[in-house]
């Protein structure tokens, strides 16, 4: 008998854990869809979708949305490693914000320039490297 109420209380304990963990990953996606993310993936959406013939535009838009739920998943696990429930929540609340809002929409835009700047400066470290490997 000790043993069945010992199995009964796991099993609760392990279903109430389970729906924290629901409620963080739900707001961990959201935190990274108001990000910016979302417009960057429906961009990548329509770029990779340029290809595809006009009269198959649709199926392969509704098949390519269809892949961002599994995408938002995989992306939450890799957030809620690095960040507490208590941390998400504090960064749904600053996205919300005017200024969170407004670093959401330049997101894309800042990272593409750093990535620019990035290059030019590893080219740079590359030919100050040459000039020493000799």
């Amino acid at each position: 008998m000790k043993k069945l109420l010992f199995a009964i209380a796991f099993i609760c304990t392990l279903t109430i854990q389970a729906q924290d963990n629901s409620e963080f990953k739900t707001q961990t996606i959201e935190f990274i869809q108001l990000t910016g993310t979302a417009d960057a993936f429906n961009n990548a959406i329509s770029q990779i979708g340029a290809m595809v013939p006009a009269d198959k535009k649709e199926a392969y838009t509704k098949e390519a949305n269809g892949t961002l739920d599994d995408l938002y998943s995989k992306l939450a696990d890799v957030y809620m490693k690095e960040f507490t429930e208590e941390d998400i929540n504090e960064l749904v609340v600053f996205y919300k914000t005017d200024l969170g809002k407004k670093l959401a929409s330049k997101q894309t835009q800042l990272v593409q320039s750093g990535m620019a700047i990035g290059q030019t400066w590893g080219m740079e470290l590359s030919q100050i490297a040459g000039k020493y490997a000799n």
